[in-house]
């Protein structure tokens, strides 16, 4: 027991030490070479303008570097790799039980977060590169759209053909059989955390949130006896704290596509691995109503011919009516943090 305790608190610390002392190298090359947007503004999704959201971030957009998110997915590689190292290298029973990459748990997330993240930082240094703001310049969102759809097409399957999985879990009733609708349902889970990558607008709030979600899947795959799984997501809770510690107002750099693109889909890989999907919605419910706000705004624009919100995202609109961005970070934090824990105890209690 004590070694498993270790097993997953040990290599959040690490992950955390790696990732500060990794950050003025990285803030080095960042600023030397204005790997920031060259104008600022912003495109909605629907292609037209945001004048609010450029009003309010006109001076924000520019001189402030963009892969930041870099900082999790290098210390979560970098304290993985080491664990597995030292139980090559100098096996005895402590390292090797130290040691969390295993096929049937870690594999799959780790691919995801890998492959996702590289996208992303390709597609923010087409951004930096093409000097233009969001969806102007870079991936478009169909080319990133598109990729999440394959990910989430080779990630179903693999849990559909290769770990036998075409269920869901409903808490306090039981599985619910999908047959081979576990696939597109997949895929849909995936592009519905996709969508909530637009989080990743105010300095501290993408970091936080994404804190406190993967802390709670640490503790339903540590109470599931899923060990190396949790010490999967806390070391990424770890690359996210150290992140989080540049990007608190000012931020240093900005998390971006490599950073949100890896994390959310990798989010979906850790949610059907503890079998607990459908308590996402709640654990993630920032993300979750970040998403509906653009859904919602969108979709009266074009039917209805006038906004519900003053600017989506939600916490744009809350900017617009004048709270403070600080403001808005924090209650999105201790939303976030309430959360996580009431869907940690529903996932586990209604198993």
């Amino acid at each position: 027991m004590m070694l498993n305790v270790l097993k997953v608190f040990a290599p959040s610390a690490i992950a955390f030490v790696v990732g500060i002392a990794m950050t003025p190298a990285l803030t080095y090359y960042l600023y030397k070479y204005r790997m920031w947007k060259k104008c600022s503004g912003k495109v909605a999704p629907d292609g037209s303008a945001t004048p609010i959201f450029n009003s309010l971030h006109k001076e924000k957009e520019v001189g402030t570097p963009r892969m930041g998110g870099v900082i999790i997915w290098a210390s979560t590689l970098i304290t993985i790799g080491a664990f597995w190292c030292l139980s090559i290298f100098f096996p005895n029973e402590i390292t090797q039980k130290l040691d969390f990459l295993s096929r049937n748990q870690t594999w799959l997330p780790l691919f995801t977060l890998i492959i996702a993240s590289l996208v992303g930082l390709i597609d923010d240094w087409m951004q930096v590169r093409d000097g233009g703001g969001s969806y102007v310049g870079g991936l478009s969102f169909w080319k990133r759209f598109s990729i999440v759809i394959l990910l989430g097409l080779a990630g179903g399957w693999w849990f559909y053909a290769r770990l036998g999985m075409s269920s869901v879990h409903v808490p306090f009733y039981g599985d619910v059989s999908l047959g081979f609708l576990f696939i597109p349902f997949f895929v849909s889970v995936m592009l519905a955390l996709f969508s909530s990558s637009v989080i990743d607008g105010l300095d501290g709030l993408a970091g936080g949130v994404m804190a406190a979600i993967f802390a709670s899947f640490a503790g339903i795959a540590f109470l599931q006896n899923q060990i190396d799984l949790a010490a999967f997501c806390s070391v990424l809770l770890g690359g996210i704290l150290a992140f989080l510690w540049f990007n608190i107002p000012p931020a240093r750099f900005y998390m971006s596509e490599t950073g949100i693109l890896g994390l959310t889909t990798t989010l979906t890989v850790v949610a059907f691995l503890t079998d607990s999907v459908l308590v996402l919605p709640i654990i993630a419910l920032p993300l979750f109503i970040t998403s509906c706000s653009v859904i919602i705004q969108l979709l009266s624009k074009r039917f209805r011919g006038k906004k519900v919100f003053r600017v989506a995202p939600l916490h744009h609109h809350f900017e617009a009516i004048g709270w403070p961005s600080y403001k808005v970070v924090m209650r999105y934090w201790v939303i976030s943090i309430m959360m996580a824990i009431i869907g940690m105890i529903i996932a586990i209690i209604g198993k």
